[in-house]
């Protein structure tokens, strides 16, 4: 595809050299660059791809997009300047790909929290349905059933339609993307066609990134801003910031909820560990995911089949025999009865979520023993510093005992991480305790420390199976570790 066609729905303001060049590839990455590829100059939060765009021409790159032109540039190479080439990458890609997106239904989800849960219910949903779709998560993106590993919430706009493009041929009809508040505001999703949107809550979260509150609820609204005429928008009334979402949105507008009025209601008639009980539009269903939080969940998924035309019998049907996403209050339990559960809470609410189900979810046994909540949690480094003591806080307000260790440290020092968790743990709470660097030793500790029918819950993690330690992923498993922890309790127990 020559340049001029590739670009022709992005304002110019310079170019340089030939726009007849023939283009076959996007990069971001100037490694990547070769014969035929435009290298697309994209200042980051880290680092400034103008920075790149010589060693991307001596790798072999035909062409570059670039916010500031370079001094010096290469006759044989055409330099194209545009106000914002984050965004011109998004509609180029869309371009090259032939619009992948709008061949399918696409449907995005975006929140705080659920986003994970959401995307991949609704995957397994529609796959239950008979249809061919895919998936693009934290977790792992998926075409059918072949699963690919994933690096972001949401790939970059390149990698994206890759992958719609690989759906589509292995005749994908539905796929469903999460959609992170980072990929609205870099432009990641742009010159994307999306059939419908999702939101599930907006709590404190990323706010190193975003600096404010405010300017996070706007990158988050951005999403539903963008979508055409043609899509649904679905939120959550119950959230206070549910219908801001849809002030601005061309989309026609649904609500779902579990208290008000809306366009599809829900009611939970009872929780416990081995399921939830729900009126969905008045039809009561048993499910076999676990907590309040779910219940939004399984509504908004529910909403969206009945948004895409699905029956309803058929769709609650199905997903009452749904498994949860990994990682996703996921249950690990003991040879006697200890309880562990893993969960990504990472977010302050996230985890009061968890551990209000929790406590609303223990029963006393025979001899009138109340189980205890035993919580091993920590903090990602490199991320949102005033979460740290607000996590503490929640660990220890709904916990017997409390284990603060290490999360992902990434490029900071575990223990200062821990120390200004710590700071958020009220002079009354400080006995109940501990700090333990070692997250593996944490985990062991949470076990040795439990008695049958305890339940330990590890949070922040989740599905993930590394660590990141100064910038070297090692691996590293909750689920693993604890399972390890309680074998060894029971070998030392015969």
């Amino acid at each position: 595809m020559q340049l001029k066609d590739l670009l022709y729905r992005i304002p110019l303001l310079a170019t340089a050299g030939s726009m007849n060049t023939d283009i076959t590839s996007l990069t971001m990455d100037s490694r990547k660059a070769g014969p035929g590829s435009l290298f697309v100059a994209v200042r980051g939060t880290v680092t400034d791809g103008h920075n790149f765009i010589e060693t991307a021409v001596q790798q072999g790159a035909v062409a570059v997009l670039c916010e500031e032109l370079p001094k010096h540039t290469d006759p044989a190479v055409a330099y194209v300047q545009v106000e914002n080439p984050a965004r011109a990458l998004g509609f180029a890609a869309a371009t090259l790909y032939e619009k992948p997106s709008q061949k399918l239904k696409l449907i995005g989800v975006t929140g705080t929290n659920g986003k994970t849960s959401v995307a991949t219910l609704l995957f397994r949903l529609f796959r239950a349905l008979g249809y061919r779709c895919g998936l693009l998560s934290t977790v792992q993106n998926q075409i059918n059933d072949q699963v690919i590993a994933a690096t972001h919430t949401t790939p970059d706009a390149i990698t994206i339609n890759q992958l719609l493009t690989q759906m589509l041929t292995h005749g994908c009809t539905h796929v469903f993307m999460e959609v992170s508040s980072h990929a609205v505001v870099q432009e990641r999703i742009t010159g994307l066609t999306f059939a419908g949107g999702i939101f599930t809550n907006i709590t404190h979260d990323h706010l190193d990134f975003h600096q404010t509150f405010d300017n996070y609820i706007r990158a988050k609204k951005g999403f539903f801003d963008q979508l055409p005429a043609s899509a649904f928008a679905l939120t959550n009334i119950d959230d206070k910031r549910g219908l801001v979402m849809l002030q601005n949105t061309a989309a026609r507008k649904e609500t779902y909820s579990l208290l008000t009025l809306a366009t599809f209601k829900g009611k939970i008639i009872a929780d416990s560990l081995f399921g939830l009980n729900m009126l969905v539009d008045g039809q009561e269903v048993w499910f076999k995911l676990i907590g309040r939080f779910n219940g939004y969940n399984l509504l908004s998924v529910y909403g969206t089949a009945m948004l895409l035309g699905e029956d309803p019998a058929d769709v609650l049907t199905l997903l009452s025999g749904i498994t949860p996403p990994p990682g996703r209050f996921e249950q690990v339990v003991s040879p006697n009865s200890i309880v562990g559960i893993v969960d990504y809470a990472h977010t302050p609410d996230a985890l009061q979520n968890v551990l209000e189900t929790i406590n609303g979810l223990r029963q006393a046994d025979e001899q009138d023993h109340m189980p205890q909540i035993i919580t091993v949690v920590g903090c990602g480094g490199n991320r949102d510093m005033a979460k740290r003591p607000i996590m503490a806080d929640i660990a220890c307000r709904f916990s017997n005992r409390v284990i603060l260790t290490s999360d992902n440290p990434r490029h900071e020092d575990p223990m200062a991480i821990l120390a200004q968790m710590q700071a958020g743990v009220s002079p009354v709470d400080i006995k109940k305790t501990l700090v333990i660097e070692d997250r593996r030793e944490a985990i062991r500790q949470a076990v040795a420390m439990a008695q049958p029918n305890d339940i330990i819950l590890v949070a922040g993690k989740g599905h993930e199976t590394y660590q990141d330690v100064a910038g070297i992923k090692y691996e590293f498993d909750d689920r693993a570790v604890l399972r390890e922890s309680f074998s060894t309790l029971e070998s030392l127990n015969e």
